[in-house]
């Protein structure tokens, strides 16, 4: 018997999501391990983590953790099988209980996915007591070529829905790719685009873009330095695969003290000349765009005001 277990140190209303941590289902010790990590969210995988022999046990094993860590203050999602594998029903069925914020879903051709899933979930709320909504639904938007002409149908946005990720590897598959990165490393043309859209889909849907995965989890200065740009570029969070990856991904994605002290400045100038659009602060033009973005930084933070 697992006890709860915090996975964060303070509790928040609402979801946070810099980092979010894959588990593979069927490893106990894995699962105890992540607990500790410092996650905001530990994805526990059926799908890819998972052989196919081990899918049953799989669910059960996921149940149970749902069970004993549902007062824990990281969320806790479940990415289930795709749509087409026919193993969806069974997935929903055993994991969606409580204990369960949200779940991801692989493979996603478009918001029509979101909607089937949502319609199950409406159901099982219903037979597990919980409150209509309780469970929130990511989805990874970019791993097959269909998904790709269908990202704007994610706005409006399902009440449900609360991020969009991305993924090349599948996609990669799916075309025929022989390779998705180039010799230093960087994504090759088709994936920077499938990255550049999720981004700009996610937006659109004023949900959360999360970045793919760093795959060397070794590697923490290239993490670092990546997560930098995906944060300029937009990005919101990022996936880990490792619980050494988490802190560097937490850091990069928080705003720091000078990001902080910048957005009240500029929040608090606005609010005192509420009647303008455009204003000087320290030698510098600042307009509504600027106080938007300064608004999204003072939220991260846990600012409000």
């Amino acid at each position: 018997m697992l006890h709860h277990a915090r996975c964060t140190d303070d509790a928040e209303s609402e979801m946070k999501l810099r980092s979010l941590l894959f588990v593979p289902g069927d490893s106990e010790r894995k699962f105890i391990k992540a607990l500790g990590c410092g996650a905001d969210a530990l994805i526990l995988d059926l799908e890819d983590a998972v052989a196919p022999t081990q899918k049953e046990m799989a669910r059960a094993q996921v149940a149970a953790w749902l069970s004993e860590n549902n007062a824990s203050n990281c969320a806790l999602f479940v990415r289930i099988n795709p749509l087409d594998t026919g193993m969806t029903t069974a997935d929903l069925s055993a994991v969606v209980k409580p204990g369960l914020n949200g779940l991801l879903i692989p493979k996603a051709n478009g918001a029509h996915d979101v909607a089937a899933i949502a319609e199950q979930l409406n159901t099982l709320e219903v037979e597990k007591g919980m409150a209509h909504g309780t469970v929130k639904i990511a989805v990874v938007a970019t791993e097959t070529p269909l998904a790709m002409f269908h990202l704007g149908s994610y706005t409006p946005p399902h009440s449900r829905l609360i991020a969009l990720t991305w993924g090349a590897e599948d996609l990669a598959a799916a075309i025929g790719a022989t390779a998705n990165k180039e010799p230093d490393g960087s994504w090759t043309f088709p994936y920077q685009v499938a990255r550049t859209q999720c981004l700009f889909a996610a937006s659109a849907a004023g949900i959360a873009p999360i970045e793919t995965l760093y795959a060397d989890f070794r590697d923490v200065s290239g993490l670092e330095r990546d997560c930098r740009r995906s944060r300029r570029d937009g990005f919101t969070g990022r996936l880990a695969i490792h619980p050494d990856q988490i802190e560097t991904i937490n850091v990069c994605f928080a705003p720091s003290p000078e990001d902080i002290v910048e957005a009240q400045m500029i929040v608090d100038a606005f609010a005192a000349q509420p009647d303008v659009g455009t204003l000087g602060l320290n030698g510098k033009m600042y307009d509504i765009p600027h106080l938007k973005a300064a608004r999204k930084t003072l939220t991260a933070a846990g600012v409000t005001k």
